[in-house]
């Protein structure tokens, strides 16, 4: 369904918010990197329901904000030229951009080496480094899954039918009801301890569909520091 905006006055501010209704039973609240507040809802919580819990929750929702807001403007416009930096795994690497009849993107003594030949333009360059993180995305992600899969007493119950990575505008993932992981691309761009606590919340949610206590209940016993995790995250991202 379709994500309605929504206003509510806490004092002299005004919280705008995404309201989306879905076949669930409770009414959540999440503040993205980004600064939107998203509210999902059952399909028969009124209005007043929904206002009442983000009037009860402003105080966190500024919080939250004023938190994100500290890391605004997020990312830098990049140029694709030699010099500039770019994230790999958590690192800061030097792109260097080289002519050479054979396109590829390696990593060599601590610097990101694209060959290209036509290296003097920028666009070609995105386009092969951007190939090469997908690339690695689907290389390192599977790698990581199986790995963190092993946090559980039962590995085999904590199995997502398949994996997807692709580019993601809201979210770095998500556990759909068949049990499909789905990635954010730019993961790729985070550490590995962060990569981690992302892939572990999503398989916590193949036994706990919803944000409820049980959820963090059940991500506190796998993963203890996943908090300091989600925030080294959301700074390297930012």
């Amino acid at each position: 369904m379709n994500a309605e905006t929504l206003e509510l006055s806490y004092g002299e501010t005004r919280i705008e918010f995404n309201l989306l209704r879905r076949e669930r039973k409770t009414l959540s609240i999440s503040v993205r990197p980004d600064l939107v507040v998203e509210v999902v809802a059952p399909i028969d919580a009124s209005l007043e329901r929904v206002f009442e819990k983000v009037r009860k929750r402003a105080p966190w929702i500024m919080r939250q904000l004023q938190f994100f807001g500290q890391f605004q403007p997020r990312t830098t416009e990049r140029r694709y030229v030699s010099g500039e930096t770019h994230l790999y795994l958590g690192r800061q690497y030097k792109l260097r951009v080289v002519p050479h009849v054979q396109q590829q993107v390696k990593l060599y003594r601590g610097i990101l080496v694209v060959q290209s030949h036509k290296a003097q333009e920028n666009s070609r360059t995105k386009l092969l480094l951007e190939n090469w993180y997908k690339t690695r995305a689907n290389l390192k992600f599977s790698e990581r899954l199986e790995l963190c899969r092993k946090r559980f007493p039962d590995p085999d119950e904590i199995n997502p039918k398949s994996i997807v990575v692709r580019r993601l505008q809201q979210r770095w993932g998500s556990m759909t009801p068949t049990g499909k992981l789905i990635l954010n691309r730019s993961l790729i761009k985070a550490s590995v301890d962060a990569l981690d606590y992302v892939i572990t919340h999503e398989l916590c949610h193949i036994r706990h569909p919803h944000h409820g206590s049980a959820f963090f209940d059940f991500l506190d016993r796998v993963m203890p520091d996943w908090e300091h995790r989600k925030l080294k995250l959301e700074r390297q991202l930012a």
